[in-house]
C-alpha cells in the first residue's frame, strides 16, 4: 500500500457519502427487526435522528443547517445512559460539564468557527485516560482520591477539537493486568460490565465499557486503549469498530500504562467513518506522515474492493461456528471483486512464549513512573499492599499475581529482558511483513474474537485470543469491523497491515464494512445459548 495521511483521509471522509450508514446496511438491520430497539429502550431521542446508525458527517451537516445542536445531542446521550446503563455498567461517571461543553460548541457553530469534525460530538473516555476534571482510576480505589493534575495529551487534543467529553467508561481493572485469571469488564470501581447483546456474556477486555457503551449507543465515539487485544477484542465481541493505531501515532502521555513498547490509545465507534475522523484528532499533524489523496470516491463505489488482496488467517481454534462466519465474510468480499487467500502467520508460538515475561518487566518500570505522578500508592509495591488491605478490590477475583510477578521480573536494563524484547519486535513484524510480501497482500484478516463466553468471576476469562498479538507486539495497526454473529453473539473481522498504514487500513476497512453490512442493534437478552452461526 502507498502511505496515506490520516488527516487527508479525515478530510475526504467529511465530504464523502456515508460509509457505515449505507442503505444496504440499514436495510439489513431493518430486515432483522432490531434497528432502533436500543433507542426505543432509552429516553426521548432527538427527533428524526437514529443514534444507532448516524455518523459524524451526518451530525455535522445537521449542525451546520441548524436542525441539530450539540446540546440536544449531548442531552440525548445522557438520557440514554440514565435509561440503559443500569443494565450494562459500562459508564463509570458522566462529566458535570458536558452540557456546558456542548453549549460552547453550539456557539461556535452559530459563529461559523467550528474547530473540525469532532466539534460538539460526545466522546466517552476509558477510565485509564487522565482527565483533570474527573477521577481517573483504572477501575481501582487506589487512584480514586484525587483527579490527575493534568489531562492526557489525547484529551487535550479532543478538547482543542471541540469534542464534548461525555464521561468515563468502565474497564477491566488495571487494563486486565492484575490477576492470572481475571474477569474482563470487572473493576472494583465500576463492577461488572455486561455484553449488551446477551447480558450474562462477557464484553472482553479491557476497553469493555467503551465497547459496550457504543453498542448500546450511549456515546457517538469512545476512546479505548490496547496493549494486546484490549481495543479490538471488545470491539469484536460487542459488534462495533475498534482501531488500534500504529505504535506512536497517538500519544500515550497521561494514560495509565502497562508497556511503553506496546501501549496505544485508539478510537472505537459504530462505524469506520467515525473511527477515522476520531483518529485524525487523536493523532495530531506531527504524528502522521503526510502525502496521498485520502479516501477517494473509488472507496464509495461498489467495485472499490476489486483487485484488493486479503490474506485470511482462519484460526480454527476459535471453533467451527466462527470459521463459518469467516467463510461467509470471505465469500462476500470475493463477490465484490477482492481476492481472498488463506494464510498462516509464522512465529506465533515463540511470540506467545516471550510476550508475557517482557510485559512484566515493562509494567514494573512504567507503572512505578505513573504512580509517582498520582496521589495514592506511589509505586507497585505499595499498590500490592493496598490491594491486600482493601477487601473491595477482591470482590470478583482475589488475585494480583501479575503485580507480584512484575515486582520480581528482570529490570528493563537486564540483558535477558533486552534480548526478549528485541526478538519479540523482530518476529512480530516479520510475521506480518513476510506474509504480506509472500502473497502480495493489501491486508491480513482473521477472526477478532470467539462468541462471548458467560461471565464467571470464579472461572475468569477464556484463553487468550491469538489474532491481536502480531500487530500488538509489532506496533502495527489493526482494525476490527463487524463480520457476523454466532446466534446472538457478534464476531469481528480483524484487519492488519504494515507499520504506519493506518489510513490505508481504515480506507480498506470502510470498504469491508460496507460489503459485510453485519452490524445490528443489541437486544439486551438476559441469557441465551450460543446457537448457530448467522
Amino acid at each position: 500500500m502507498k502511505r496515506r495521511s490520516v488527516t487527508a483521509l479525515a478530510a475526504a471522509l467529511l465530504v464523502a457519502p456515508l460509509l457505515a450508514g449505507a442503505p444496504g446496511q440499514r436495510a439489513e438491520a431493518a430486515a432483522d427487526g432490531t434497528t432502533g430497539l436500543a433507542q426505543r429502550a432509552g429516553s426521548s431521542p432527538v427527533a428524526g435522528l437514529d443514534l444507532d446508525t448516524v455518523t459524524i458527517p451526518e451530525l455535522q451537516r445537521r449542525m451546520a443547517r441548524g436542525s441539530l445542536t450539540s446540546s440536544a445531542l449531548t442531552r440525548a446521550y445522557l438520557r440514554r445512559i440514565e435509561a440503559i446503563d443500569p443494565k450494562l455498567h459500562a459508564v463509570l461517571r458522566t462529566s458535570p460539564t458536558a452540557l456546558r461543553q456542548a453549549a460552547a460548541s453550539d456557539a461556535r457553530h452559530r459563529r461559523g468557527t467550528v474547530r473540525g469534525p469532532l466539534d460538539g460530538i460526545p466522546v466517552l473516555l476509558k477510565d485509564n485516560v487522565n482527565t483533570r476534571d474527573m477521577p481517573t482510576t483504572a477501575g481501582s480505589f487506589a487512584l480514586a482520591a484525587r483527579p490527575p493534575d493534568a489531562d492526557a495529551v489525547l484529551v487535550g487534543r479532543l478538547r482543542a477539537a471541540g469534542a464534548v467529553i461525555l464521561g468515563k467508561a468502565n474497564l477491566s481493572e488495571w487494563a486486565n493486568f492484575r490477576a492470572a485469571k481475571p474477569t474482563s469488564g470487572w473493576s472494583a470501581m465500576g463492577g461488572q460490565t455486561n455484553n449488551p447483546y446477551v447480558l450474562d456474556r462477557n464484553p472482553c477486555g479491557s476497553s469493555s465499557g467503551s465497547a459496550a457503551a457504543l453498542a448500546a449507543s450511549l456515546a457517538q465515539v469512545a476512546i479505548g486503549t490496547e496493549t494486546d487485544g484490549s481495543i479490538v477484542c471488545p470491539a469484536g465481541m460487542n459488534g462495533v469498530v475498534g482501531h488500534k493505531p500504529s505504535l506512536g501515532v497517538v500519544s500515550r502521555s497521561g494514560v495509565v500504562p502497562i508497556s511503553a513498547e506496546q501501549d496505544t490509545a485508539g478510537p472505537m465507534a459504530r462505524n469506520v467513518t467515525d473511527a477515522a475522523l476520531t483518529l485524525s484528532v487523536l493523532s495530531g499533524r506531527d504524528t502522521v506522515r503526510a502525502g496521498g489523496p485520502g479516501l477517494t470516491d473509488a472507496a464509495m463505489h461498489p467495485g472499490g474492493l476489486r483487485g484488493k488482496r486479503i490474506g485470511l488467517w482462519r484460526l480454527p481454534s476459535l471453533g467451527p461456528e466462527v470459521d463459518a462466519v469467516m467463510t461467509r465474510a470471505a465469500d462476500r468480499l470475493r463477490g465484490a471483486g477482492a481476492q481472498v487467500v488463506d494464510v498462516t502467520l509464522p512465529y506465533q508460538e515463540r511470540l506467545a512464549a516471550l510476550e508475557f515475561p517482557a510485559l512484566l518487566s515493562e509494567f514494573h518500570r512504567d507503572i512505578d513512573a505513573y504512580l509517582a505522578t498520582r496521589s495514592g500508592p506511589r509505586n507497585l509495591a505499595a499498590l500490592v499492599e493496598f490491594n491486600r488491605t482493601h477487601p473491595a478490590e477482591r470482590t470478583c477475583f482475589a488475585g494480583q499475581e501479575l503485580f507480584e510477578q512484575a515486582l520480581t521480573a528482570p529490570s528493563t536494563t537486564d540483558p535477558r529482558y533486552r534480548a526478549m524484547r528485541a526478538e519479540l519486535k523482530d518476529l512480530s513484524r516479520r510475521s506480518i511483513d513476510e506474509t504480506l510480501a509472500a502473497h502480495d497482500l493489501d491486508a491480513i484478516a482473521s477472526p477478532t474474537n470467539p462468541p462471548a463466553w458467560t461471565t464467571d468471576c470464579a472461572r475468569g476469562d477464556n484463553d487468550v485470543i491469538p489474532s491481536s498479538t502480531p500487530a500488538a507486539v509489532g506496533g502495527y495497526p489493526s482494525l476490527s469491523v463487524p463480520a457476523g454473529s454466532v446466534g446472538e453473539l457478534p464476531v469481528g473481522l480483524l484487519l492488519m497491515a504494515g507499520d504506519r498504514q493506518d489510513a490505508e487500513l481504515l480506507s480498506l476497512g470502510a470498504l469491508v464494512e460496507r460489503r459485510l453490512a453485519a452490524w445490528r442493534a443489541p437486544r439486551y437478552l438476559p441469557s441465551v445459548p450460543s446457537g448457530t452461526a448467522r
